[in-house]
């Protein structure tokens, strides 16, 4: 080891914190893998600038060997040091260290708890699920957040039945989350959930992403109920129900959608261009005409897209 290098890893060693911070801010622009060792104890350094630095170098150094020392600190009282360790284990881990990770959920420490959660999103083994199910009913409403937001990312798993409770659950936030899960769940009871969700929760955001995860179930069980959330007091649950229902592409709907065109806002208009040119009915020729003087541009566009469609349509048929 040169001597230069053993005056930077003495001074790691130093009481004065600004020596350690000089220490480690030097040794990240040396980038050797002897620093290795050294970085691994400054991860433990009393101060958490030190802590943090030396995560930043050990995650530029990208060794797998730095992951044990860096889920330590996801543990950190230092929101900066458990933020930063987060970032780089969200780099550096594998399904290797699936084992590794689920040791540290079972430690009784609320950020280590949610952060390692996050990191199994990146992992997506379905064997993650026995441990992640206790977290639903965690007295914490992140834990519960993050653990149904944790189920969405696992393959291949299609039912859960004890997510399903999260949907009734205090709190928005978690079902916020649980909402847009149950859009990658087949239970039978997930389309008649999201239908009750997406009129009567009392949250909007519930309701929108409601209706996001009925556009991904294209169900025509949930009809009725994305008819009247298209008309729900807040833009986006109109706007994303009817995305919704032109998954559907029901008759039915169609006076729906030309109303959609007077709506205030022009994402909702869209939409209800969109759906018009999916239901490809002469009907709509007359508001789609009045479309093409909209103020917003894309809504134009579309209407005119949508006319010259039903009018192709409408040609190919009469020549046959």
């Amino acid at each position: 080891m040169d001597s230069e290098l053993q005056q930077w890893l003495e001074m790691l060693r130093s009481p004065n914190v600004d020596d350690r911070l000089v220490a480690v801010k030097t040794l990240q622009h040396i980038g050797d893998e002897e620093i290795l060792a050294p970085l691994l104890e400054a991860v433990k350094d009393e101060s958490p600038l030190v802590q943090k630095l030396a995560v930043t170098t050990l995650w530029e150094l990208a060794n797998p060997a730095a992951v044990p020392a860096l889920l330590e600190c996801l543990a950190s009282p230092a929101e900066d040091v458990r933020n930063e360790a987060r970032s780089a284990l969200s780099e550096l881990i594998v399904p290797d260290h699936l084992l590794l990770l689920l040791d540290a959920l079972l430690r009784d420490d609320i950020n280590l708890q949610l952060n390692i959660l996050f990191l199994l999103r990146k992992i997506h083994d379905a064997q993650c699920l026995p441990y992640v199910m206790p977290f639903f009913e965690s007295p914490t409403p992140e834990l519960r957040e993050a653990a149904i937001t944790t189920l969405r990312y696992l393959n291949q798993v299609e039912r859960c039945k004890p997510a399903l409770a999260l949907m009734s659950d205090p709190d928005e936030a978690v079902r916020r989350a649980t909402t847009l899960t149950l859009g990658h769940l087949a239970d039978d009871e997930v389309v008649p959930m999201l239908a009750q969700a997406v009129t009567d929760d009392p949250d909007w955001e519930v309701r929108r992403n409601a209706a996001k995860s009925l556009t991904t179930h294209a169900n025509p069980n949930a009809i009725a109920a994305l008819e009247k959330a298209a008309e729900d007091q807040h833009w986006q649950v109109r706007k994303f129900s009817l995305q919704a229902l032109q998954t559907i592409a029901a008759e039915r709907t169609l006076p729906l959608f030309i109303k959609a065109l007077t709506d205030e806002y022009s994402d909702v208009r869209r939409e209800g261009v969109k759906a018009l040119k999916i239901l490809n009915n002469p009907v709509a020729l007359t508001p789609l005409q009045q479309a093409l003087d909209d103020p917003d541009r894309d809504v134009c566009i579309f209407a005119q897209r949508a006319i010259q469609s039903i009018q192709d349509s409408n040609q190919e048929t009469s020549n046959v």
